[in-house]
């Protein structure tokens, strides 16, 4: 996939083998694994690390390799089920808590040109990804600023 402000072309990433069913070495029931989704959104980790954390720390010593293949659900839809979900997307958390730092860069240096240039490139991201959750995820009035940003990360 290309990166969107920048010349280069990027490189083409690694896919999941091909699996039907968990490998028979993780054998934990649906149930615990669904418990530690939930127990590790409400310790305010998002979807993502989740699944690290599983694959890496697993249920009860036992690593989890695919969640999706363990319980026929994804992590964000175990957390939706259970009402645990997070209040902003991930990717709209993450290039918000980007374009907050950023501003807070350029008050300290406000002669960095090329940081400039990167806060200007990810607001207009931020923009766009609001623009398609509007509605669904996200309130219909929901407006990206500086001052609603922190508000929404202090939360």
């Amino acid at each position: 996939m290309t990166r969107m402000h920048n010349p280069s072309r990027g490189s083409s990433g690694s896919d999941n083998p091909v699996a039907d069913e968990p490998p028979e070495w993780s054998d934990v029931d649906e149930d615990a694994i669904e418990e530690r989704v939930v127990e590790l959104a409400e310790q305010g980790h998002d979807p993502a690390m989740i699944g690290l954390k599983l694959r890496d720390e697993g249920v009860k010593g036992t690593p989890i390799p695919d969640v999706k293949l363990a319980t026929g659900k994804k992590v964000t839809e175990i957390l939706e089920e259970n009402d645990a979900d997070p209040e902003l997307p991930s990717d709209l958390r993450n290039l918000i808590e980007q374009a907050v730092n950023l501003r807070d860069h350029m008050e300290e240096n406000p002669q960095d040109h090329q940081n400039k240039r990167a806060l200007q490139n990810t607001e207009a991201k931020i923009r766009r990804l609001a623009d398609y959750y509007r509605g669904d995820e996200l309130d219909e009035d929901f407006t990206y600023n500086y001052e609603v940003a922190v508000e929404l990360l202090e939360e």
